[in-house]
């Protein structure tokens, strides 16, 4: 609350610089004759518009603020008569000016003479404040954010994600009918050979397909097992955090009027799904058969938060030594780093704890003691190409709304409509998925049982479009030229990928997991 100030104080002198340098602002390299003698001019005055409401009519005296805004102007000052630059004021304080009246408002338009930047020219530097009466309740304030102030229509958005939804239903379609008719085929042809008499086996010698891996597709992965683990768990962590933020922003639990909650919400949720994820990576570790499950549970707890600590703790430092406000206050470091020691690992040994209580997961058919060996593959079967293309169509499918997002994080935009980001972030998993899956069952009908991994790649690889698309971006941002520019920039776009490639990934090898399972459930096996 606040008492209602005069409706409109005029421009008062706060200061004037003189500049004896002898040169300009700096300006860039003019190849063209006509710009190497560019003038240059300063906005040395900003009127500041305040908008103010009375929410109780019955109390005269109290006023609350619902909007602001500033507009700079350029304008060269001139004093009143009898006044100059070593006149003093009838207060001994202010100086009258004929450019800025206190019983005016001063515009742009009506300004005679611009302030020009040049050797000897002294600055006089002024504000004026215009006070108005607005019918904007203080729960409506933000009303102009919500909607961008209308500077992108909804249409833009919707049609994204008109886009977006289609491409998502014509790839569903491709991959059930592909798979319904391709596996409805393969297990009634795989159930009639295990009722053949054996001299009808041994004329179908030749048998190939992804039946014939039955034996070594549930064979842990031959490298880093426990890794695996760790990434889906971690993964799981964060799908799960970011899901249930984007939810409560859309209906406006988390909202703009309460300055960050958004961020407070998401440390939160995440330090609470610890549980998750060590619930998730015990129960993959011990299906693998794995020994070191503390070693496996550590690494869950440390593995993503701490990678992200550290970037972070040594961005803050950079940002300290440039005296930057947008470096954090140590208390507050040693808040975050608290909230993740005392409270994130424990929860995570916690879901590890009922991860391993829990049965071991079965699998439908044996694993053989010898692996079989993989044969060679065409150039486009081949694992690595595979994983480059899989991450093309989530991305050519959520790319405009992750235009947007990367606006307002780097160009200072707001961006709330929370509710086109939900469908973006399903779009997201159920296209990444779904290619998964597709990609998988072709390479299990090329007897490339060592699908895990690839499953992983595969389903995440959408965050190396975003990481490449990353520097795409960074050229229009017009960003300083200085090395901490870079360092912030593409430090903070490769955690935001990373994490990005961490939910997509872990939620394709859940589904594929699941798809596998199925499929070798379905066929009779010896």
């Amino acid at each position: 609350m606040a008492n209602k100030p005069p409706h409109y104080a005029g421009g008062f002198p706060i200061g004037f610089v003189e500049n004896n340098s002898g040169k300009n602002v700096k300006q860039k390299k003019a190849t063209d004759k006509n710009l190497i003698n560019v003038k240059t001019y300063l906005y040395n005055h900003v009127n500041i518009y305040l908008k103010y409401h009375r929410p109780d009519p019955s109390k005269l005296n109290e006023y609350r603020v619902v909007g602001f805004g500033v507009e700079p102007i350029s304008v060269k000052h001139t004093f009143s008569q009898g006044f100059n630059w070593d006149g003093e004021s009838s207060d001994g304080f202010q100086k009258p000016l004929d450019t800025c009246m206190s019983d005016q408002t001063l515009s742009q338009a009506d300004v005679e003479k611009v302030q020009l930047v040049a050797k000897g020219e002294k600055i006089i530097y002024t504000y004026g404040v215009q006070w108005e009466e607005s019918n904007i309740a203080w729960s409506s304030r933000w009303d102009v954010y919500l909607s961008e102030d209308k500077a992108i229509p909804a249409q833009v958005h919707w049609y994204a994600i008109s886009n977006s939804v289609m491409v998502v239903l014509l790839l569903s379609i491709l991959v059930i009918g592909i798979l319904v008719r391709n596996l409805k085929r393969d297990i009634a042809g795989y159930n009639a050979v295990s009722t053949m008499s054996d001299e009808e086996r041994d004329e179908l010698a030749e048998e190939s397909g992804w039946k014939v891996i039955h034996a070594d597709v549930f064979r842990p992965p031959s490298s880093l097992p426990m890794l695996y683990c760790v990434l889906v768990g971690s993964g799981i962590q964060l799908a799960l955090t970011m899901a249930l933020c984007i939810i409560l922003s859309a209906v406006g639990f988390v909202n703009p009027a309460r300055r960050g909650s958004l961020m407070n919400s998401t440390l939160a949720f995440y330090v609470i799904f610890g549980s998750l994820a060590g619930f998730v990576s015990s129960i993959l570790y011990k299906a693998f058969r794995g020994r070191s499950w503390q070693l496996c549970t550590v690494l869950t707890a440390i593995f993503f938060p701490g990678i992200c600590f550290l970037v972070f703790l040594f961005f803050n430092v950079i940002l300290f030594f440039f005296k930057s406000t947008a470096s954090v206050p140590v208390i507050d470091v040693i808040i975050v780093a608290a909230l993740w020691c005392c409270v994130s690992i424990p929860m995570v040994f916690v879901g590890a704890y009922f991860g391993y209580k829990m049965e071991t997961m079965t699998f439908p058919t044996v694993t053989s003691t010898i692996a079989r060996a993989i044969p060679p593959a065409g150039l486009l079967a081949r694992p690595n190409n595979q994983i480059l293309l899989a991450g093309l169509i989530p991305f050519a499918a959520a790319y405009v709304e992750l235009f947007f997002i990367m606006t307002s994080l780097w160009k200072d935009l707001y961006y709330y409509v929370f509710g086109f980001t939900f469908l973006v972030y399903l779009i997201l998993l159920i296209s990444s998925a779904e290619v998964t899956v597709l990609l998988v069952y072709y390479q299990l009908c090329h007897e490339n049982h060592r699908w895990w991994w690839f499953a992983l790649f595969s389903s995440g690889s959408l965050a190396f479009y975003l990481f490449g698309y990353s520097f795409i971006y960074f050229k229009g941002l017009q960003a300083s030229r200085l090395l901490i520019t870079y360092l912030l920039y593409f430090g903070y776009m490769f955690l935001i990928s990373f994490g990005l490639f961490l939910i997509t990934s872990a939620c394709g090898s859940l589904i594929t997991l699941w798809f596998v399972r199925k499929i070798y459930g379905a066929i009779k096996v010896d």
